[in-house]
């Protein structure tokens, strides 16, 4: 087992264990509950954590959530259908979800 992530942010906690997991690398969170420690404990020792369980499966892990955390660099776009502006993050059409082709 190995320390992925953690962060105080529980959803950024969940997200990178979802990402992972979606890759087939199987991972639990530590310290889930803990946050209602917190001047028992350290606060940083009260973040949640992601844990990959296997050991091999580590560096595809940290590579996915590096990949993962990348700013997306780009410009905006229009949609061909319905001429609405996007986020060039958005893979499809916010407004009818339409394809950027």
């Amino acid at each position: 087992m190995k320390l992925l992530y953690s962060n105080e942010n529980q959803f950024l906690v969940n997200n990178v264990k979802n990402i992972i997991e979606a890759e087939s690398i199987s991972s639990f969170i530590k310290n889930e509950f803990a946050q209602g420690a917190v001047g028992e404990i350290s606060a940083f020792d009260s973040w949640p954590e992601v844990w990959v369980a296997n050991d091999e499966d580590y560096e595809r892990a940290l590579a996915i959530l590096a990949s993962s955390q990348r700013d997306v660099k780009g410009e905006d776009w229009l949609c061909k259908n319905c001429k609405e502006k996007n986020d060039p993050s958005f893979e499809i059409c916010w407004n009818c979800q339409h394809d950027h082709l």
